[in-house]
């Protein structure tokens, strides 16, 4: 059994490709959005949303809150820049804060850097989190600091584990390195490509929120794995390909493919930190790993992952591949 739809959501960072993401699909959905931002919403932002232009700082304070309506869930969609990860506890706790203080339930989206690079072929809910980076150190404090809210009762909160995003817009591998030189011809894969990586197509993920916070029977906390596609280097490649020729920017010659050149990002990371970033991280492309989705689908059975042939035509049309009248009936009707 599910909860009314009548219920109201505080999206933190609204403006980020997840928290985007989570607006529409909340609104889709019949809630009341209430869209956190620091700056002009994005054009894609629901028009029913009321939007929040006060700091979360502020939020946490208390001083913001008291014009705002009471939130029955809160999304937790910032997500600070790669090079920055030293905010990201910080904001963690600050947007935990604000629930605290609504009274609302506390919906995370989490990632397989807890795990490490010794991290099992299929994850799911009790895995164990051995975090072999300061980015996966960090990811399980976040986390070890929602159970032990929770468990004070300060909160009630949900994790949803979920692997690389895709769709929705840029900001991702897919655009920003496998196909970036689509137009040329070339698709550039991070991996090798015979091994299983997760990935997690947005617009799937954020229905599965909402999905989530409609649970009427929660736990005080929970976790959640989100399956989103597991699937092999190949047989992405090949979903990009089969895309790319329905939207009319096949290479008549075939494609060409290359891999990411990491010793160079190694060495040329000790002066450009992103690219430091990226190479310690990128054991993930290196470690075959797939999420097992199983009790997310059995609690929530009527979500209906869009397939992969379908997430990556819209998300190349998104990109902006292919002319306008491609760009129609991109996805499946909901």
């Amino acid at each position: 059994m599910t909860a009314p739809r009548s219920r109201t959501v505080l999206v933190l960072g609204a403006n980020g490709r997840f928290g985007l993401a989570a607006a529409q699909a909340f609104a889709a959905a019949g809630w009341r959005v209430l869209a956190q931002v620091r700056r002009d919403p994005a054009p894609a932002m629901p028009a029913s949303a009321t939007i929040v232009r006060a700091p979360l700082a502020a939020l946490a304070a208390g001083d913001a809150l008291a014009a705002l309506p009471r939130a029955d869930v809160v999304v937790h969609g910032v997500n600070p820049i790669y090079t920055r990860w030293d905010e990201v506890l910080p904001a963690a706790t600050a947007a935990m804060d604000v629930a605290e203080r609504l009274g609302a339930r506390f919906l995370l989206p989490g990632n397989v850097y807890n795990y490490g690079a010794s991290m099992p072929a299929l994850l799911d809910e009790s895995t164990p989190q051995r975090p072999t980076t300061e980015k996966g150190e960090i990811r399980v404090a976040v986390e070890n600091e929602l159970a032990r809210r929770a468990a004070a009762s300060r909160l009630t909160a949900t994790v949803v584990t979920a692997g690389d995003f895709f769709g929705a817009g840029s900001g991702s591998w897919l655009d920003q390195a496998i196909v970036r030189s689509l137009a040329r011809g070339k698709l550039v894969y991070p991996g090798d490509r015979a091994l299983v990586h997760a990935w997690a197509y947005l617009p799937d993920l954020a229905r599965a929120f909402v999905a989530v916070a409609e649970l009427a029977d929660a736990a005080p906390f929970e976790r959640f794995a989100f399956a989103g596609h597991s699937v092999t280097g190949h047989t992405f490649l090949a979903a990009v390909e089969r895309a790319a020729a329905s939207l009319g920017v096949a290479p008549v010659r075939g494609w060409r493919y290359g891999s990411m050149p990491w010793p160079l990002l190694r060495v040329v990371g000790v002066v450009v930190p992103l690219w430091r970033e990226l190479a310690r991280m990128s054991y993930l492309w290196r470690v075959p790993h797939a999420l097992d989705g199983r009790r997310l689908a059995a609690r929530c059975p009527q979500l209906r992952p869009t397939s992969l042939d379908d997430a990556m035509r819209a998300s190349l049309a998104e990109l902006g591949f292919g002319s306008a009248e491609t760009h129609t009936a991109l996805r499946p009707a909901r």
